[in-house]
């Protein structure tokens, strides 16, 4: 009982932190469409706005993967958690368009440094058995943020389309001084060992190069496309929606809100028994061919109805397919847990940029594009679950 506290109270305050720093860049959704008419901007600058937050996490990932090795974890989950309070306050008081550029690239920073040091946190205070259900609940974490951020900006927009910036500047502040109480979980023997280490290594530019090379590169593709059809999926989704059906602003709050909720309950109460029953294999095969058809039947008009229940299926899917590709990195990671997760953020972070940019482009074309485009590559993605399915089995049969 004493050992699944001491498991449970770090990464209870690991969740609430995630889940705070998602919720800012959650409420810029619904009411992106009204704030980007302030400056007389559409889908292209909404792309380029979110590829920016992108950018600075391909950036800065394999730093943040590297110096939490060196420096500990809790050091840079602070100072990544410090950033997203910067960046929000950036975007409350901007009143020109390159300084909301700006203002994600800044907050990309500060997830690419701390997401990394998350990750091998939760590597680090679970054991290989009970690591898919720690991935999970911070997974949960993060999708709850960017679930309830369009709710909540939705509701406080009405007091004023700035406040909901100010109200997460406030929130991420809070969230970097509840960290000051997080025990750090690398020893100073591994950060001396990884200090040395790092006079020998090469450049991200290299260690990227070298990575094609690895026994999990495809999971880290496996990464990028997940990342992809998420953020293609929601760069254009309040504009798509706005145009196709008129709805508002807190119509479309309520509709992600609600679809994705019914997800993050799903992944809570099923992931570990979907990989239990099915694998990890299978239910990364499920996952991506249901998250394609979430989107194709984005395409046919019915009502709000039917849209909550394409959100739900997107949302639920790809909440199961998260967790279960980054489980199988740290399960490859060995005592490498920050540097592998860096890269999980780096791939995650090239998604980030290609995704939003393609989808803002071709939403200006012809607003079913993005996701007739994103589909298709989603459906592409199963190819990279077709080997090593025996080893994948026998892990499942391990872990039982």
């Amino acid at each position: 009982m004493s050992s699944s506290l001491k498991t449970m109270l770090p990464l209870s305050i690991l969740m609430l932190n995630l889940f705070i720093a998602l919720l800012g860049q959650g409420m810029v959704i619904p009411i992106l469409p009204d704030y980007l008419r302030q400056f007389d901007a559409a889908g292209t600058a909404a792309g380029y706005m979110v590829a920016a937050f992108g950018v600075a996490q391909f950036l800065f990932s394999p730093i943040g993967g590297r110096w939490s090795d060196r420096y500990g974890r809790k050091k840079m989950i602070l100072s990544g958690l410090f950033f997203t309070v910067i960046s929000d306050y950036l975007f409350a008081v901007s009143h020109q368009l390159p300084i909301l550029y700006l203002a994600r690239f800044i907050g990309g920073i500060g997830l690419g440094i701390m997401v990394p040091s998350v990750l091998a946190y939760v590597a680090d205070v679970t054991t290989r058995d009970t690591r898919a259900k720690g991935m999970g609940y911070i997974s949960a974490a993060m999708n709850l943020g960017m679930v309830l951020g369009p709710g909540i900006g939705g509701i406080i927009a009405q007091y004023g389309i700035r406040m909901p910036y100010y109200w997460a500047a406030g929130l991420g502040l809070a969230a970097t001084l509840m960290t000051l109480f997080l025990p750090e979980t690398l020893s100073l023997a591994k950060r001396q060992l990884a200090q040395t280490a790092e006079r020998s290594q090469t450049s991200m530019v290299r260690e990227l190069m070298q990575s094609f090379h690895t026994p999990y590169f495809r999971y880290l593709l496996l990464i990028f496309v997940m990342t992809f059809g998420l953020v293609n999926y929601e760069t254009v989704y309040s504009l798509y929606v706005e145009q196709k059906y008129g709805f508002t602003s807190q119509q479309i709050a309520v509709l992600i809100t609600l679809g994705a909720l019914i997800g993050i309950i799903i992944q809570v109460g099923l992931l570990d028994k979907c990989i239990r029953w099915l694998g990890e294999y299978r239910l990364i095969r499920l996952s991506l061919l249901m998250t394609a058809l979430a989107l194709l039947l984005m395409l046919i008009p019915v009502n709000f109805a039917y849209l909550l229940i394409v959100s739900s299926l997107f949302f639920a899917f790809n909440a199961l397919l998260r967790p279960t590709v980054n489980t199988l990195l740290s399960h490859e990671a060995g005592d490498q847990q920050g540097f592998v997760a860096g890269l999980n953020t780096t791939y995650g972070s090239i998604g980030n940029i290609v995704g939003p940019i393609l989808a803002g482009t071709l939403f200006d074309r012809q607003i079913h594009l993005p996701y007739i485009v994103g589909a298709f590559i989603l459906l592409a993605a199963i190819g990279l679950t077709g080997q090593r399915r025996k080893s994948l089995r026998k892990r499942v049969v391990e872990h039982e």
